[in-house]
């Protein structure tokens, strides 16, 4: 794919192959991470508006900056209530921060039987009051959603429009329905209406686990750019695949690791680098084995010691 700057708002992106928040795992380390990889843009992990109006210790946690992070820093905020959506955007927990995502996608019972994530697809109304609230904010806003709730009501290119119409400087559109969850094919004619429909920047996210992935993407939607989830998770040195980087593996797990523990210390980061470390064995001989082992592992020098005999 060709690589190329974005601009969003007033903010220009490195490249346009971007790091999708992801619940659980788009921590500091891993952002950083990423981002030296050649990502372009990165994301925090999905933060609830609600809980940082009200205060909560271990929702602020979530908005932790890298040390040493030079590029735009962007968090991604999800809720219903356009005026504590407001309030979290203008406070000083997300001052830091020079772009904020509006959650419009996640397909979680949880998140969406309480009418905030792809539930907000159901209201164009106050979808376009979310997006208008955050915007007060003064900082640049983009929206991830995707193309609709179902197959048989495919709404990219409106809600495309509804978002730029309401303020929004750039939209990223999972290509599957709220009903698909993760598994499908991703309907990249749905993602080209909302490129068609929009003059702000477009990225197309879905089903990207290569390079080559990634290229189609590009040359089936139109889209500016693409946006890598679940693909990053099994391989975050895609985005130096894509971007020419260079790297080693093994090197940059071991740091991944050493960052973890100092970021979050020793009990966070054995439960998670087990968790990443599993993800990376991905198609490695022997896998199975080495992941039963590794989720057994009490410490992290036992993750370390583990890690030590991977071939990646």
């Amino acid at each position: 794919m060709q690589l190329k700057k974005i601009k969003i708002a007033s903010l220009e992106s490195k490249n346009n192959v971007f790091l999708a928040p992801l619940a659980g795992y788009t921590n500091a380390v891993f952002r950083k991470m990423c981002y030296e990889l050649g990502a372009g843009l990165t994301y925090t992990e999905m933060v609830s508006a609600k809980g940082l109006v009200y205060g909560s210790e271990k929702t602020k946690e979530l908005l932790a900056i890298p040390d040493g992070y030079n590029g735009i820093k962007a968090c991604q905020i999800f809720g219903a209530d356009p005026s504590v959506l407001e309030r979290a955007a203008c406070g000083e927990d997300l001052a830091p921060f020079d772009l904020i995502d509006i959650n419009m996608g996640c397909p979680m019972p949880k998140i969406y039987n309480n009418g905030e994530g792809s539930a907000l697809l159901n209201d164009f109304a106050l979808a376009g009051k979310v997006i208008s609230a955050v915007k007060k904010s003064g900082k640049a806003v983009s929206v991830k959603f995707r193309i609709g709730l179902t197959e048989d009501k495919i709404i990219s290119a409106e809600f495309a429009k509804l978002c730029e119409d309401s303020g929004a400087d750039m939209i990223c559109v999972h290509g599957r329905t709220r009903d698909k969850i993760y598994s499908g094919a991703v309907d990249c004619g749905a993602i080209e209406r909302a490129k068609n429909a929009v003059g702000i920047p477009v990225i197309a996210n879905g089903g990207i686990f290569s390079s080559a992935d990634a290229g189609k993407l590009i040359e089936r939607t139109g889209a500016d750019g693409v946006m890598i989830a679940r693909g990053a998770m099994f391989r975050p040195w895609i985005f130096a695949k894509i971007t020419g980087v260079e790297y080693d593996a093994k090197s940059l797990v071991e740091r991944q690791l050493e960052e973890t523990v100092k970021a979050y210390g020793e009990r966070f980061a054995c439960v998670y680098m087990r968790k990443m470390i599993a993800f990376y064995l991905k198609n490695k001989p022997n896998a199975a084995a080495i992941r039963a082992r590794l989720m057994q592992a009490p410490t992290t020098d036992e993750v370390r010691l583990i890690l030590n005999g991977i071939e990646f």
